[in-house]
């Protein structure tokens, strides 16, 4: 006999795909007309369409997610924003659920919410293409000992950083940024020797490139902290909905001309950029704590 929990996961998943190649056709139709049509104004308008064709994809989701996931979320602080403002978002990252969970929070409040994805990620079935159709910026690392083998790699991971930022310069969007660069295990945690009790150590560079790259375009950080009372889940246990309760800390605060700067060659600049996200990560680990005792309102 099919456990129940297992049953509607498998439900729930395949209701996923069937929403992502009903969307997948039309994404890619557009991404072909964008590449035929190399025009400015006409890309800005297929840009549009298919955020909004992405939209209604999260908003498909999460309507599963509501049927099917049963898990409810606990929110607090911030929960007022602008569908046409420029947003950069942080967050901590422990399991792919994070990415719904933060489409299921921000879809339809805020503008589309581009991702920074690793290179690898491109050849994903379909949604690899999805992503590429819709300009997400591919990440490609480089291993220390590949950049000592080969120096003139250094810095190409920052060209593609403002390349993709100059992009979002034309219409509003929301861009987020994993700083941990991956999701927290133990083990992980164990190995970077993390000064934070929940978190892995932050990585500055990325955040500051970004920020310089949309020249001015963020005004607001939107700074998420994701809490599993139960324990980290797996995406398939998320489906099933075997996780009853998550919380969520939502903050906003402004992106000063302080947090601007050359992060590469100015050593002051990087210093303090640093300091400052380092503050950005002990409030967030306190806050841990917190979440773990507060109430939110559920959603």
């Amino acid at each position: 006999m099919i456990n129940f929990f297992v049953f509607r996961g498998v439900l729930s998943f395949i209701l996923i795909v069937l929403n992502t190649l009903l969307c997948f056709v039309p994404v890619i139709i557009l991404a072909l007309c964008k590449w035929l049509l190399p025009f400015t104004k006409v890309r800005a308008l297929l840009n549009v369409i298919l955020d909004r064709i992405a939209t209604f994809w999260i908003g498909v989701n999460n309507i599963n997610q509501r049927c099917f996931g049963k898990s409810a979320i606990d929110v607090t602080g911030v929960n007022a924003f602008e569908k046409n403002e420029w947003y950069m978002i942080t967050a901590n990252h422990q399991s792919w659920v994070d990415i719904l969970i933060l489409q299921r929070l921000f879809n339809r409040r805020i503008p589309f919410i581009k991702f920074f994805l690793k290179r690898q990620l491109i050849w994903v079935p379909f949604i690899g293409l999805a992503w590429w159709a819709l300009e997400f910026p591919f990440m490609k690392r480089y291993s220390p000992a590949l950049l000592k083998k080969r120096p003139e790699l250094k810095g190409k991971d920052i060209e593609v950083t403002k390349k993709a930022c100059e992009k979002f310069q034309h219409f509003p969007v929301s861009i987020m940024n994993f700083l941990e660069g991956t999701r927290f295990t133990v083990e992980k945690h164990r190995q970077q020797s993390s000064h934070y009790q929940h978190l892995l150590t932050p990585k500055a560079g990325g955040l500051s490139f970004a920020l310089n790259a949309m020249n001015g375009k963020l005004h607001q950080l939107i700074d998420v902290t994701i809490v599993y009372p139960e324990g980290i889940p797996s995406f398939f246990d998320y489906l099933c909905g075997k996780i009853s309760k998550i919380k969520v800390h939502i903050r906003v605060m402004p992106i000063n001309d302080s947090l601007l700067g050359d992060y590469q060659n100015d050593t002051e600049y990087r210093a303090y950029f640093q300091q400052w996200v380092n503050e950005l990560w002990k409030e967030k680990d306190r806050q841990f704590d917190v979440m773990m005792k507060g109430e939110g309102s559920t959603i």
